[in-house]
C-alpha cells in the first residue's frame, strides 16, 4: 500500500506541476529559463532530501547521471515548449504514451516477447491519440507543433528508461533518493548550458513565476522513485500513469481557456488505460 499512496501521490504532484508550467508561462516566464528555474527548484528539493539521508555517493549513479541528460535533460525543456504550444491537458495526454515507447524500444532493441495484453494496450493508446488529433473545440493558442514536441519528449522519457535498463543499474544498488538527484542534477546542468550558449538569462521574475512547478517537480520525483523502489513495476506504473488524468482534470479546473471537452477526457482515459494494461503485462 505504501507504494501505491506514494504513486499515486507522485502522480498528482506531476499533473500539477503541469499546470503550473503553464500558469508560470502565462506570467510572462520564458521557455528555457523557465525550465532551467523549474529544473533547479526540483534538484534543491532532492538535495536535500539526500542531505537528510546522508546519499551523496554519484559515482555509484553513473548510469542515472548519463540517462538524465536525455530526461529530464532534453525533454523537460521540450515538454515545457509543448505545454505553451498545445496546453497542459493535450501535452499531458501525449506523454502519457510513453509506456508505448518505451515498449517499442523493447521489442526492437532488447528482444522482449510480444505479449497480447501489451498488443492491447497499445491499440488504446493509440486510439487515444486518435481522438486527441480529432478534437474539433480547442483553445485559441494550441498549436499543432505542441503535440510534435510532446511527443519527442515521450521519446526521450521512454529512451531514457530503457537505457537504465540496457545499462544493467539495479534499484538496490543505488538508494531512490541519490538516483533522483542524480538524473536531475545531470539534466540540470544539460539545460544550463543550452541557455548559456544562447546566451539567455533568468530573470527574478521568471523564477517567481516557476517557484511553484519546481517544488511541485522536485517533490514528485522523490516520490516516484521511492515508490518504484518498494513497488513491483507493474503495480506503481498504473497508479503513476494517473498524471495524465490528474494534468487534465486540474486544467478543467484551474484553466478555463484549456476548452477541456469530451474527446480530450476520453482520449486521456484510453492513453491511461492503455498505459496500465502495458505496465502489467510488460
Amino acid at each position: 500500500m505504501t507504494a501505491i499512496a506514494l504513486a499515486c501521490t507522485s502522480a498528482a504532484l506531476f499533473g500539477a506541476m503541469t499546470v503550473a508550467i503553464k500558469l508560470g508561462l502565462r506570467a510572462g516566464g520564458g521557455a528555457e529559463a523557465g525550465t532551467i528555474v523549474t529544473l533547479t527548484l526540483g534538484l534543491a528539493v532532492l538535495a536535500v532530501n539526500a542531505t537528510v539521508r546522508g546519499e551523496w555517493d554519484l559515482a555509484r549513479a553513473w548510469p542515472f547521471l548519463v540517462a538524465g541528460l536525455l530526461a529530464p535533460g532534453c525533454s523537460q525543456l521540450l515538454f515545457t515548449v509543448a505545454i505553451r504550444e498545445a496546453g497542459p491537458s493535450r501535452a499531458s495526454v501525449t506523454i502519457g504514451s510513453a509506456p508505448l515507447f518505451s515498449v517499442a524500444i523493447a521489442l526492437l532493441f532488447l528482444g522482449e516477447p510480444v505479449v497480447a495484453g501489451v498488443l492491447g494496450g497499445a491499440v488504446l493508446v493509440v486510439a487515444g491519440g486518435a481522438l486527441l488529433l480529432s478534437e474539433r473545440d480547442r483553445p485559441d493558442h494550441f498549436r499543432l507543433a505542441g503535440l510534435g514536441l510532446a511527443l519527442v519528449a515521450t521519446g526521450l522519457f521512454a529512451t531514457r528508461d530503457s537505457l537504465i535498463r540496457r545499462l544493467g543499474t539495479h534499484a538496490a544498488h543505488v538508494p531512490p533518493g541519490l538516483a533522483a538527484l542524480a538524473t536531475v542534477l545531470s539534466g540540470s546542468v544539460a539545460v544550463g548550458s543550452f541557455l548559456v550558449v544562447r546566451g539567455g538569462r533568468v530573470p527574478a521574475g521568471t523564477v517567481r513565476a516557476f517557484a511553484p512547478a519546481g517544488l511541485l517537480y522536485g517533490t514528485s520525483y522523490i516520490l516516484l522513485f521511492e515508490a518504484f523502489y518498494r513497488g513491483r513495476v507493474s503495480v506503481v506504473s498504473p497508479f503513476v500513469a494517473t498524471e495524465t488524468l490528474w494534468a487534465v482534470g486540474l486544467s478543467a479546473l484551474f484553466l478555463r481557456h484549456e476548452v477541456v471537452g469530451r474527446r480530450l477526457g476520453l482520449g486521456a482515459v484510453l492513453v491511461v488505460a492503455g498505459g496500465v494494461l502495458i505496465g502489467v503485462f510488460r
